[in-house]
Parts: structure tokens; C-alpha cells; sequence
């Protein structure tokens, strides 16, 4: 979407109120029904849950790109985004049950890099083929890639037997939701996600801007750097699971990651740093702080209240992530709109100082668990 807004609102004149609306749909969506969508796979099946969101995903995107105004295109993405957080509350919960033991780790921290390979991955996409064609065409890709999954799950998934659903005795889903957030492990999971993804979108959306305005990008240019500054966090991501198997505690990993990012974040934004200098700072910022999703989505296991509600905490975890990502990129627009670039370090140096806060008592949980 972000490449492609301009095109959409020169095409349907569209206000800018719409196209916040558009950027910020799949997110907000998911803020608000995570884990309600997540105690729904619970129920019905985690397995059908991803079959449907996927078709979801790909008749969504499919209309989408046949549009003949915004509101059509806003209804495609409220779709999209159901047919997302679908998917990827539903498939931590398969993932655990397939892999071994001793992968599990190992497994959760490969799946956390599907937001960054997938969102770069898109990005470079539409920077290629936007400036020649129309914006519809990323739609069509977007769908292309959904119908190919989905025939890979079925020809795959479906027939596999330890994937059908495992009968558990259920709680009232107020109850279960009650559960999940009153439990210390996953409410500070959620808060740690949420504080990571509004500092790492702060960089990241306002990246192509800084781009423009200081250095002098072209537009498509800058949306390639942004791409590959995006798509270097699959580093940090893969990097997590490493660094827990030869032994580093979760808490270093964390905490590690928010201290020294810090600094770099604050580079980005504060004056007297050269400017394509900024740029590096940047990948390094996206690599490293890469590390805090591997961390944390290896922890849901830990910290559920029961095993048969990691996947309710998934969905809480991306609801944190979600929010943090509504709120950090308005955030950081009005304090450089009030005090210039330099002031959006507040906003980083804050957020990252409560994912470090998060980790820590993420740490003391752990501890109490094992001596209890």
C-alpha cells in the first residue's frame, strides 16, 4: 500500500483521511480482534482457520485490483486484514505441534521472519513495477502469491493427520480471554511487541521521507532503500534463534538489543550525522532490533497460562504488535511537525526503554517459574 497510495489517490481523488484509512486498516484491524480471532481457531481448528484466511487473502486481493473507487478498495483491505491475522494467529499453534521438541525454538524463530520477507519481498515488488504500470498490479501479485499458498496447503497441509483438531475441553471464551490478559507472561509479551513495532515503523515509515527531504531520493529509489532496510530484519529475526541456542538468555537478547539500538535509532533522526550515514545507521538499527520478535515469539510457550492458549497469547501478542504500529508513525509525524526530525529520538528512545523494561520482567517470570 505504501508505494502504491500515490497512484491510488491521484486515480480516485481521494482524501487524505482515506488514505490514512487504507494504511492503517489490516493494523487496526487486528488491534482490535487478535486474540478473538485466535480462540476462534481454537475452537474450529487451526489448520481451517489458515485454509480460510488464505482464500481470504486471495478473493480480497483479487477484487481489489478491479476496484472502481475507495470505499470498494477499503472494504478489499478489511477483508485482507481478516484474512491475515487469520493466518498468522493461527499458524504458531501447527507449527509447535509438528515440530520437535528440541526445534521448537528453532521453528518459532524462523516463522518470525514472515513480516519482514514479506513486506520487503512486496515492497521491491511494487518499487519495480509501479513507475510503469498501474497500482493494480501489485494487488494482482498480492493475490497471486495467497492463491499459491493456498494450493500448497492443500495439496500439503490437509491431508496431514496431526494436523486435525485436538479435542481439549474449552472455557467460556470471556473466561479465556480474561486468562491470557490477566497473565503476567503474555500481557508483557504484548507490551514488549507493541513497543518494538512503534519505534521499528516510526524508522521505517517516515525512512522514505527522510530520503526524499534530506537526501534528494527519487521517490522509487527510496522505496527500494526502505525495501532492503525492511528485509535486513529477517537477519535479526534468524539471529535470535542462534544466538538463544548457544546459550545467550532471552532478557540479553532483549534488553541487549533496546540499550545499544538506542543510540542508533537517535542517530537516525538527531542533526550533525551525515546523511547517508543515516541510511546505514538504519539497516543496522533493522538487523539488530531484529532480534526481540525471534525472542518473544519463542516465549509464548513459556508464558501461556495453559498450552491449549498459546495461541490465544499469539493473538494478544499481535494485537500489541498492531497497536504499536498504529501509534508510532503518528506519533513520530507530530513531534517532527512540532519540533523537527531530532525530536522523533524521543519517541524511540522511550519505546525502546519499555521493550528493555518488558524484557526484564519477562526474566523474573522465568525465574520464578523455575524455582517454583
Amino acid at each position: 500500500m505504501p508505494p502504491a497510495l500515490p497512484s491510488i489517490i491521484e486515480e480516485f481523488d481521494a482524501t487524505l483521511r482515506q488514505a490514512g484509512w487504507l494504511l492503517s486498516t489490516i493494523n487496526l484491524i487486528t488491534a482490535l480482534a487478535g486474540m478473538v480471532i485466535a480462540l476462534t481457531a481454537d475452537r474450529f481448528g487451526h489448520r481451517l482457520l489458515v485454509l480460510l484466511g488464505t482464500a481470504l487473502c486471495f478473493a480480497a486481493s483479487l477484487l481489489g485490483a478491479f476496484a472502481g473507487s475507495v470505499d470498494m478498495l477499503l472494504v478489499g483491505r478489511v477483508f485482507e486484514g481478516l484474512g491475515f491475522i487469520a493466518v498468522v494467529v493461527a499458524l504458531p499453534t501447527l507449527l509447535l505441534r509438528i515440530a520437535r521438541p528440541a526445534d521448537q525454538r528453532l521453528v518459532m524463530t524462523l516463522w518470525t521472519s514472515y513480516m519482514p520477507a514479506g513486506a520487503g519481498t512486496m515492497m521491491l515488488i511494487a518499487a519495480v513495477v509501479l513507475p510503469g504500470t498501474s497500482w493494480r498490479i501489485a494487488w494482482l501479485v498480492a493475490s497471486g502469491a495467497s492463491a499459491l499458498m493456498l494450493a500448497v496447503l492443500l495439496l500439503r497441509a490437509l491431508p496431514r493427520r496431526e494436523l486435525d483438531p485436538v479435542p481439549v475441553k474449552r472455557r467460556p471464551v470471556l473466561h479465556e480471554m480474561a486468562e491470557v490478559a490477566s497473565s503476567g507472561g503474555p500481557l508483557a509479551i504484548a507490551l514488549c511487541f507493541g513497543a518494538y513495532s512503534c519505534c521499528w515503523f516510526a524508522v521505517i515509515g517516515f525512512l522514505p521521507t527522510l530520503q526524499v527531504e534530506r537526501l534528494g531520493f527519487a521517490t522509487s529509489t527510496a522505496a527500494i532503500v526502505t525495501a532492503v532496510v525492511t528485509i535486513v530484519n529477517v537477519g535479526g529475526n534468524l539471529g535470535a534463534g542462534w544466538l538463544m541456542h548457544h546459550g545467550l538468555p532471552r532478557v540479553a537478547v532483549i534488553v541487549g538489543a533496546a540499550v545499544s539500538m538506542a543510540f542508533c535509532a537517535a542517530g537516525i533522526f538527531v542533526d550533525g550525522v551525515p546523511d547517508l550515514l543515516r541510511l546505514l545507521l538504519a539497516g543496522v538499527y533493522s538487523a539488530v532490533i531484529g532480534v526481540v520478535p525471534g525472542a518473544l515469539f519463542t516465549a509464548l510457550p513459556v508464558h501461556a497460562p495453559r498450552p491449549e492458549l498459546v495461541g490465544a497469547s499469539t493473538g494478544l501478542l499481535m494485537q500489541g504488535s498492531n497497536i504499536g504500529a498504529l501509534v508510532g508513525p503518528p506519533i513520530t509525524g507530530a513531534l517532527v511537525a512540532a519540533a523537527g526530525w531530532p525530536s522523533a529520538a524521543w519517541l524511540t528512545s522511550v519505546a525502546l526503554g519499555v521493550m528493555a523494561g518488558a524484557g526484564l520482567f519477562l526474566h523474573w517470570r522465568e525465574r520464578r517459574k523455575l524455582l517454583s
